[in-house]
């Protein structure tokens, strides 16, 4: 809450901001760990562009509307423009009007063109002020808390920044292993500043006030949650409408906790679900199941993630990374005074079958030499497709551009694309800074021992690594704001031409290569030292102009065959162990969220049996104590001993339960908890065990885990299957015979 009276400079921390009727409300953690709510009477603005005769209309109409505006004629560019465009800026003077003010216009000016109206307000005004989330700020003030100048003492771009001395609330749901909507009751446990409360009882009203209690007493910067935004806020929230006694989530009393409705959506190949969300005003909302930068990152990775993207922190915990890396490149095109299309109208140039079939061929992939192999270098090239983008100047704008089509050294390979050699596009000027700070984040990796600040800078460089990642497939994206398929095509292009140099230069150098996908290579020489692969990175640099380091020496390293066809290798699955005694392991059911845990713990056991070699001859040596761990989780299983959480299945669903057509174990458990009246979307997890997976009545195969009760049971043939699958992929290749594992054990009980 706001001070009676308030000194003219504060310094601080900014924590949230938001749009209020006359300007930005803006809360500052400040040196005496004071939360102060101040106002910045900041007026957003947007363009308009088109007929003279439609702009005309517009300004005509605008008076309408109810809201203070100011107008006046600019002059801007588009993006790959050389010329300015005449446009009509609009400022509006009560930023909370803001959207309903331009929705109502997009409704009804279907004659012109509409720019900056859908960048979010909080984004546009951390542009604007040079601010950012979580900024160390310097605030002049005025009594009564206006702001009159704000500035941010350090940089997105740091990397020894001190995060502020956040409070932190968290709520959780007693002994949960499965996703609350889908059924059972749970007490809600409150940890707070070392202390564990568990709320539970019948009586609403007190439960709201001992919440309310601990809100009060404690007030939190961050409440942090499990199923937050899906389960336990909304409960909340109508536990309390009920009983009448208002919660006080909220810091900005005035406000009503915000709300984002569920959706799924496409990604990568595969039907997401997003469970909504519920925000906070003046505190932050974090749900830590609804979170893929938590879950990858942690709370570390999410900050760093809000400042360099300048997206406020909650909303980018629950955004894309996609969305991240867009709101970076609508930064630079603020600053460079570039127009920002409401809808994306570049459309993709003609191209004949016969051209799609050489322009968009992607990454390429070498298939391994299948079985295990001794003393293998593998080579990464660091963030090669932003490498690419930035060391060949590829951008919607720079790539076919009118200037440099006769230029040689402007010609991407393979195809007849090229890219412009006198300006630096949108897209390098936006990804430099981001991979120099990744590139600073790893050094101080290498040079730091303590395992605390190791843990922080690795979770603040996977962070940045994820924005890298993402940046090469929106370039191709159709609804990318900036995007354009031949951008997308030229990155490829130049990765393949990168990848086929690299392999030339490791074969000169007399090193046989094993596998190589996009932008690794593994890479083989009888009797080579580090030194000689470390020799090799570096030519190979030379050659391609892009960074490539030595990822590790492996003692061994196995190429695994696939689960279908024993004869034909997988391209991303493998297991190896470096020198150092660490592992890589890539496709194995232990990397796996949809395997059940007895699975993973079997698989487990034998990999670290496996480690203890340090030869090929020795891991076949390993062979026979892999295949007791096996027998002994085969008795375990027939014991009928194993748990639920052993056998939980984890399966995200595609489409709606009742548009499934085929009895698959993920439909049958879906639609049980439709019949349940569980309400799912595609893209949502659902959790179940396999309890006669070969009757002949679907429903008796699997059991969802929300229905669960004291009568029911488990295949354990269904699970045994599982469990030497997982086994005969990793020891298949050291010459295990297809019988051995089903001879193991004598035939005996198969159901528990």
């Amino acid at each position: 809450m706001r001070p009676a009276c308030l000194p003219t400079r504060l310094r601080g921390w900014l924590l949230d901001a938001y749009a209020d009727r006359a300007g930005m409300a803006v809360w500052l953690l400040d040196e005496d760990n004071r939360r102060v709510r101040l106002l910045d009477p900041f007026r957003p603005t947007f363009y308009l562009a088109g007929p003279r005769h439609a702009l005309d209309a517009v300004l005509r109409a605008l008076p309408r509307r109810g809201c203070p505006l100011t107008t006046r004629w600019v002059e801007r560019h588009e993006l790959g423009s050389p010329d300015p465009v005449p446009v009509l800026e609009v400022a509006v003077h009560q930023p909370s009007r803001f959207p309903t003010l331009v929705r109502r216009l997009l409704q009804q000016c279907d004659q012109v063109q509409f720019y900056h109206v859908d960048v979010p307000l909080p984004q546009r005004y951390f542009y604007e002020r040079g601010l950012f989330p979580l900024a160390r700020c310097e605030v002049e003030v005025t009594v009564d808390g206006t702001i009159r100048a704000i500035h941010a003492v350090d940089s997105p771009w740091d990397t020894g920044y001190a995060t502020p001395p956040l409070t932190i609330l968290e709520l959780s749901l007693e002994g949960r292993v499965s996703n609350p909507n889908h059924g059972g009751v749970c007490n809600l446990i409150v940890r707070v500043e070392g202390e564990e409360r568990c709320l539970e009882g019948d009586d609403g009203a007190e439960l709201v006030a001992r919440l309310n209690q601990l809100l009060h007493r404690h007030d939190p910067d961050v409440i942090l949650t499990d199923w937050g935004d899906s389960y336990i806020l909304p409960r909340l929230l109508t536990l309390a409408s009920r009983v009448r006694l208002p919660l006080a989530l909220n810091r900005d009393a005035d406000r009503p906790v915000g709300m984002q409705a569920p959706r799924s959506y496409f990604s990568y190949g595969r039907i997401l679900a997003n469970a909504g969300a519920r925000t906070l005003y003046g505190r932050l909302h974090v749900d830590r199941q609804n979170s893929f930068v938590m879950a990858e990152t942690g709370f570390p990775g999410l900050i760093e993630q809000a400042r360099v993207t300048k997206v406020p922190l909650q909303h980018m915990a629950r955004t894309t990374t996609g969305t991240g890396i867009t709101a970076m490149q609508l930064e630079t095109a603020h600053h460079d005074g570039i127009l920002i299309p409401y809808r994306k109208r570049e459309p993709e140039e003609f191209k004949s079958a016969l051209e799609l079939l050489h322009t968009d061929q992607g990454g390429l992939v070498y298939a391994p030499v299948l079985g295990y192999h001794e003393n293998v270098g593998e080579l990464d090239f660091a963030s090669m497709y932003p490498s690419i983008m930035t060391r060949f100047n590829i951008s919607p704008e720079t790539v076919n551009c009118s200037c440099c089509a006769h230029d040689p050294a402007a010609r991407v390979p393979e195809i007849g694309h090229h890219t412009c050699r006198h300006r630096t596009g949108l897209v390098p000027r936006t990804l430099i800074p981001l991979l120099s700070k990744r590139a600073q984040y790893k050094r101080l990796l290498a040079a730091t021992a303590d395992p605390m600040t190791r843990q922080v800078l690795d979770q603040r460089q996977t962070a940045l690594k994820w924005l890298l990642v993402v940046s090469f497939g929106y370039l191709g994206y159709k609804n990318a704001r900036f995007g354009r398929i031949e951008a997308h095509e030229s990155v490829t292009a130049y990765s393949r031409e990168i990848l086929l140099q690299a392999k030339e230069t490791a074969e000169h150098r007399g090193f046989r290569l094993l596998h190589a996908i996009v932008d690794s290579l593994w890479v083989h020489k009888p009797g080579a030292t580090r030194g000689d692969y470390e020799a090799l990175a570096r030519a190979i640099a030379a050659r391609t102009t892009l960074p490539i380091m030595v990822e590790g020496i492996y003692r061994w390293i196995g190429f695994l065959p696939s689960r279908v066809d024993p004869r034909m290798p997988v391209p991303n699955q493998f297991v190896g162990m470096f020198e150092t005694g660490e592992s890589k392991i890539r496709g194995l059911e232990i990397r796996r969220a949809d395997a059940p845990l007895i699975v993973k713990k079997a698989q487990a056991e034998v990999l670290r049996s496996l480690s203890q070699a340090q030869t090929v001859v020795e891991l076949r040596a390993h062979v026979t104590h892999a295949l007791e761990i096996i027998r002994a989780y085969r008795h375990y299983l027939q014991s009928g001993r194993a748990s639920l959480e052993d056998l939980i299945i984890a399966k995200s669903i595609s489409r709606e339960p009742q548009a499934y057509r085929h009895q698959t174990m993920t439909a049958i458990a879906a639609r049980e908890l439709l019949r349940h009246g569980v309400r799912l979307q595609p893209g949502e997890t659902i959790h179940y065990v396999m309890t006669d997976a070969a009757a002949p009545l679907a429903e008796d195969r699997v059991r969802a885990v929300a229905t669960l009760d004291g009568a029911w049971s488990y295949d354990a043939r269904a699970y045994e299957t599982l469990l030497l699958k997982s086994a005969r992929v990793i020891l298949a290749p050291l010459g295990l015979n297809p019988t051995d594992l089903d001879d193991l054990t004598n035939p005996g009980s198969s159901r528990a």
